[in-house]
């Protein structure tokens, strides 16, 4: 039978049309198909990876940036025992992590060489990705002075098994060793920042100190000379071969009211006090160090030593009992000056 032109181009197309349809299942079978029968192997299938967590480390450091959990995982690792209070009751926790002070000191903490003991007048921010925060003074987590053993943690040991620290307290946490409660265990750690204290106080010169002043984020400031450091609550701690005499520095914050916001949870972890003295030297103490309800530590402003009123050190001295070294006993105390650390 003759076929027209048109319908010789109808059978063409309909070849080809077949053509197409028996290479539809090859080309199916390696992009994926939801026909289960269009092939006899099961398509290839990936688990996404999960993101690795990061630490931010920001302020006044030489090398600022990212640590990822693989970079903190190859620091030098140590395993710690703690136990805490919290709001759901006490608690123990075996964590893994890098050392604090570690983290930070390999980031290149800056320091002005011309200032004496300058870290000693810095700060840390741990911060968790919901924006709570603490406050760590310096000179509270260094090796030579409070050796405060505080780790950036990234493990803990459940039933004798170690495991990536899970929501919501990971996958990286903060720790305080030793405070009575939680509140400084910041989770979900995010960064870290390095910060210089600000204070309106200055020295005078120099020379021996008859007075000082306690004052900033506080709702009765004051000015202390020895009558009325005499006149309040006695109390003595001793540091080697030597007994002081004084009034403890959270007895003495405390009592002039510490401007903290009710209504952000734990606030007063993000205080911290700056003493100074008449020669401008400075240092600073977080105010939960001293809290009795966070590190609870036995700090005191000193008016007398071995029962005898200090001389050269002025008629106040700051004395930190538990520090290795002396460097934030400020002598001839001239301020105390309480600091809600900038958000």
């Amino acid at each position: 039978m003759a076929l027209h032109r048109g319908e010789v181009f109808g059978w063409r197309r309909l070849a080809l049309n077949v053509c197409w349809l028996a290479l539809l299942p090859v080309a199916t079978a390696c992009g994926g198909s939801d026909d289960a029968t269009a092939s006899t192997s099961p398509p290839a299938t990936t688990t996404p990876a999960t993101p690795q967590a990061t630490l931010g480390l920001a302020g006044e450091l030489n090398t600022p940036g990212a640590l990822t959990l693989s970079q903190l995982q190859a620091m030098p690792a140590t395993t710690q025992t703690v136990s805490f209070s919290s709001g759901s009751g006490p608690q123990t926790h075996t964590y893994t992590g890098a050392s604090l002070w570690t983290v930070l000191n390999q980031a290149g903490i800056q320091v002005n060489a011309a200032v004496h003991n300058d870290m000693l007048g810095k700060y840390v921010v741990a911060t968790g990705s919901d924006n709570y925060r603490a406050v760590f003074a310096m000179g509270e987590l260094s090796p030579d002075f409070g050796n405060r053993a505080s780790q950036v943690v990234y493990a803990e040991t459940l039933n004798g098994t170690s495991a990536a620290l899970a929501a919501p307290d990971g996958p990286l946490r903060v720790t305080a060793p030793g405070d009575v409660k939680g509140g400084r265990y910041v989770s979900g750690l995010v960064k870290l920042e390095v910060r210089s204290a600000t204070s309106t106080a200055t020295g005078t010169g120099g020379g021996i100190s008859t007075q000082f002043q306690l004052g900033g984020a506080v709702a009765r400031p004051a000015t202390f000379d020895l009558t009325a450091l005499q006149a309040l609550t006695p109390v003595t701690r001793t540091v080697g071969a030597n007994t002081y005499t004084g009034v403890g520095l959270w007895d003495l914050v405390n009592a002039a009211g510490i401007a903290t916001n009710t209504a952000v949870k734990n606030d007063l972890l993000g205080f911290y006090v700056v003493a100074t003295g008449s020669d401008g030297y400075r240092t600073v103490i977080s105010l939960a160090e001293i809290s009795p309800d966070f590190g609870n530590q036995p700090d005191i402003v000193a008016y007398a030593m071995n029962g005898t009123p200090l001389t050269t050190n002025g008629f106040a001295r700051l004395v930190i009992p538990n520090d290795g070294k002396a460097g934030r006993y400020v002598s001839n105390l001239v301020s105390l000056e309480v600091v809600a650390a900038a958000r």
